[in-house]
């Protein structure tokens, strides 16, 4: 996409030019405005030409039935949807009785920009009616993250050479019509009419809808006012009938004369409270809105960004391409959590419907990481969300015959809605994925009272899970068979590497954590000798290893199946033209997953044994995930394959933005767009955070003249600033801290800079991708 010739590069922000309806649904999804609570497409100001509309809050949805030609005991009956709830967005304006609509008459001009530094989607647009008449229209639109419930949009037209007669229709729609779903497993399910009409009104310059869905049981509501400035003549009046509000302005404007409309809409819903305290959270939203004022909302807009930046921005030098990319990245990931208090970070955010607006491991594995290092209450949300879900989990392993929590694949509410229980209910890897995301927290904040309360709870119930779901071998090891890893082409495996090493750590902090805070592990009726068999599963968790190969197995045997043959069967994403049950038995990778598991338990792996895997995994892993890209990078970086790793930054950060999976329409891939910041801050700055501290393992990227980061632990924000030849670290405030760059101990002081020199990268032999899936080399220097 940003290869159009529309898009501009620029450092702060995304713009496009001109309007190429070709690609109307990738710059919805790209143009995309949410605080992790809304989400509203960038659609069109007018609703019409639309690709793919879409207002979502997050947890609304429906629920569909799951069909099975052969059901099985433990199969999801139900699956779940998001729903385009009501369309608080549109603004239909009429010219002389013509409606502005870009496929009829002249489009003189067209600009869209969005400003990662204020929140803001600012359009501007010049029309000629095929009447002749020509306006020009401006309008400025966002999502707000200090007040949660409440989007705006400015809306202004001017009049150019002619008087005209206009007519503005300010709306709030229910029901909109879709388009059908695409024939792609990992676009939504349609879902027709869901939402059920409860109430509506209208009064002066103001609206509202209020409906319910039929089967989840979910109220949902929204609320439209106004402020006006016009001409004398400007009219206005409200009316409202089914699934729609309106609030109608009209004015006739001489040339340069213009009409200025302030929409702001307020979003409520619950599964449990009433219609009319519904009704009444969306006045309250409204009335403190309009307090605000359009200027006090972008000022606040502005204000909360730029406390996220001064804690989260990477700066580039010599990549003007790759920091437009990261910073849009990072401002999706904020945009996909901030104020998504009590609730999930689904895969494609707020964005758009694809993956029916699941959550799935994609969130503690990929997202959160770098919220925690960034804007760290997001993750404290995001992980009491989970901990809510806790009961589910606690249901469905019991359902499973397992002990503690089995948390789902893939879910909006908790229960699990995966149809596919190979690549869903095996994966239970999950689990594990959880407790690496408290452990991780608690690392970076420090935050005991986590720990104490939400973190035991999860750690335990995961625990629990393993302890019931493997078993000693006759070797005396623990083994944990017929799982499903990262890998999705490798499904029911005995031993997966990733798996096992991760229940690993989950059962070693679950033992310690219980050891650490007794009476909570009391209430929690944790045994001395359950902690014992914890420690003891851990402490004897088998992990494959080929010695004749000199490799790890990405699961028992794997490295004995028969290759796949990248040069006759090369059509890809594999998936979508061979069957599962091809790839399963072959020695092909869908995704990282013996890499993912060195990123993660890097303790595990000597470095010798870090190369080894690394260049064999290269070999016959596809990256048909935008999930791989980033994890490689990561890597890459530290078996020395510098330029390599630049590639995969790329691939990783500019994900969506050039399209590279070409479902950028039904949305955005946050935990792709996550794992570019991950590249560069754990790739080429050698972030680790351990029980034993921070380690920095700095190295400039071959195509930049030097980067800088930020990240916070302990409350210390760290500055980070990496040249060809050496790192300046900075302590920016609080108290002393003490890293390790490179392994070498360093005490910072507050305010006081350190450099130390980047010693060479390690010497390393040429390593080799699948025929044609090569990343895209970035320019060097």
């Amino acid at each position: 996409m940003i290869r159009h010739p529309a898009f501009q590069v620029r450092p702060w922000s995304l713009v496009e030019s001109a309007l190429d309806l070709a690609v109307l649904a990738q710059t919805e999804s790209l143009f995309a405005l949410s605080n992790g609570h809304i989400g509203w497409r960038g659609n069109l100001d007018e609703g019409e030409p639309h690709g793919l509309p879409g207002s979502y809050l997050n947890g609304v949805h429906e629920l569909r039935p799951q069909p099975y030609a052969e059901a099985g005991f433990g199969y999801p009956e139900s699956g779940q949807s998001i729903l385009n709830v009501i369309n608080g967005k549109v603004m239909r304006l009429l010219v002389d009785d013509e409606p502005f609509d870009i496929r009829y008459g002249e489009l003189r001009a067209h600009r869209r920009e969005l400003d990662f530094q204020t929140g803001i989607l600012d359009r501007t647009v010049e029309w000629e009616s095929p009447a002749g008449q020509v306006v020009r229209v401006s309008s400025q639109r966002l999502v707000s993250f200090p007040q949660r419930a409440i989007a705006a949009i400015r809306y202004q037209v001017e009049a150019v050479d002619t008087a005209v007669r206009i007519v503005l229709q300010s709306e709030l729609v229910a029901n909109e019509q879709l388009p059908v779903a695409a024939n792609d497993p990992r676009s939504a399910a349609a879902l027709g009419k869901a939402l059920i009409l409860e109430d509506g009104g209208s009064l002066d310059a103001a609206g509202y809808l209020v409906h319910r869905t039929e089967r989840s049981g979910i109220r949902v509501g929204a609320a439209m006012n106004h402020e006006v400035d016009g001409p004398a003549d400007t009219s206005m009046e409200s009316t409202t009938f089914h699934d729609v509000a309106r609030t109608m302005v009209s004015a006739t404007l001489a040339p340069g004369e213009r009409l200025t409309v302030v929409k702001y809409v307020s979003y409520g819903w619950s599964g449990t409270r009433s219609l009319p305290a519904i009704r009444d959270q969306l006045q309250a939203a409204l009335t403190l809105a309009r307090k605000s004022g359009w200027p006090g909302l972008c000022e606040a807009q502005r204000e909360f960004l730029a406390g996220f930046w001064s804690n989260a921005d990477v700066r580039l030098d010599g990549d003007l391409e790759l920091q437009q990319a990261v910073r849009f990245g990072l401002f999706h990931v904020l945009q996909a959590s901030a104020r998504g208090e009590g609730r999930a970070v689904p895969a494609k955010g707020l964005t758009g419907p694809g993956y029916d607006g699941h959550t799935f491991w994609d969130a503690e594995t990929f997202v959160l990481p770098v919220l925690t290092l960034t804007y760290p209450a997001a993750t404290k949300h995001a992980l009491r969300w989970r901990h809510s879900t806790l009961p589910a989990a606690l249901e469905r392993a019991q359902q499973l015959g397992f002990a503690g929590s089995a948390f789902p694949w893939r879910t909006i509410d908790g229960a699990e809605c995966s149809g596919y229980w190979p690549a869903g209910t095996a994966a239970f890897h999950i689990n594990a994925d959880i407790a690496a995301a408290v452990l991780n927290y608690c690392r970076v904040t420090g935050d005991a009272d986590f720990m104490s309360s939400y973190g035991i709870e999860l750690l335990v119930h995961t625990a629990r899970l393993w302890s019931s779901l493997g078993h000693r071998g006759r070797d005396g090891r623990f083994r944990i068979d017929g799982v499903t890893g990262p890998d999705e082409y490798s499904a029911i495996a005995d031993n997966n590497v990733y798996t096992n090493l991760m229940a690993q750590q989950n059962l070693r902090a679950a033992a310690e954590v219980a050891r650490k805070f007794p009476v909570r592990a009391k209430e929690l009726e944790v045994s001395a000798l359950e902690i014992a068999g914890w420690a003891d599963a851990a402490a004897t968790m088998y992990v494959p290893y080929d010695e004749k190969l000199g490799v790890h197995p990405q699961s028992d045997g794997f490295t004995g199946h028969q290759p796949w043959d990248f040069e006759k069967n090369d059509c890809y994403p594999l998936l979508l033209h061979y069957p599962y049950f091809d790839l399963y038995r072959k020695a092909v990778v869908k995704q990282a997953d013996l890499v993912l598991a060195m990123q993660h338990r890097p303790d595990a792996f000597t470095d010798d044994e870090k190369t080894r895997n690394f260049a064999y995994y290269e070999a016959i892993t596809v990256r048909d995930s935008s999930l791989s890209a980033g994890t490689q990078a990561v890597l890459a970086v530290e078996v020395g394959q510098v330029e390599l790793a630049y590639a995969y930054v790329g691939e990783a950060a500019l994900m969506d933005i050039d399209d590279l999976e070409h479902n950028t329409a039904d949305g955005l891939h946050i935990a792709a767009l996550a794992s570019g910041w991950t590249a560069l801050v754990a790739g080429f700055g050698g972030l680790r955070v351990t029980d034993d501290g921070v380690c920095f393992a700095p190295r400039l990227p071959p195509g930049l003249d030097g980067f800088a980061f930020r990240v916070c632990i302990r409350e210390t924000p760290i500055r980070v600033e990496v040249g060809a030849e050496s790192a300046t670290y900075t302590a920016l405030d609080g108290d002393q801290i003490t890293i390790r760059h490179h392994g070498t101990v360093q005490d910072l002081l507050p305010d006081t800079p350190v450099s130390l020199p980047i010693p060479p990268a390690p010497p390393t032999r040429p390593v080799h991708q699948p025929a044609g899936r090569s990343p895209q080399p970035r320019h060097l220097r």
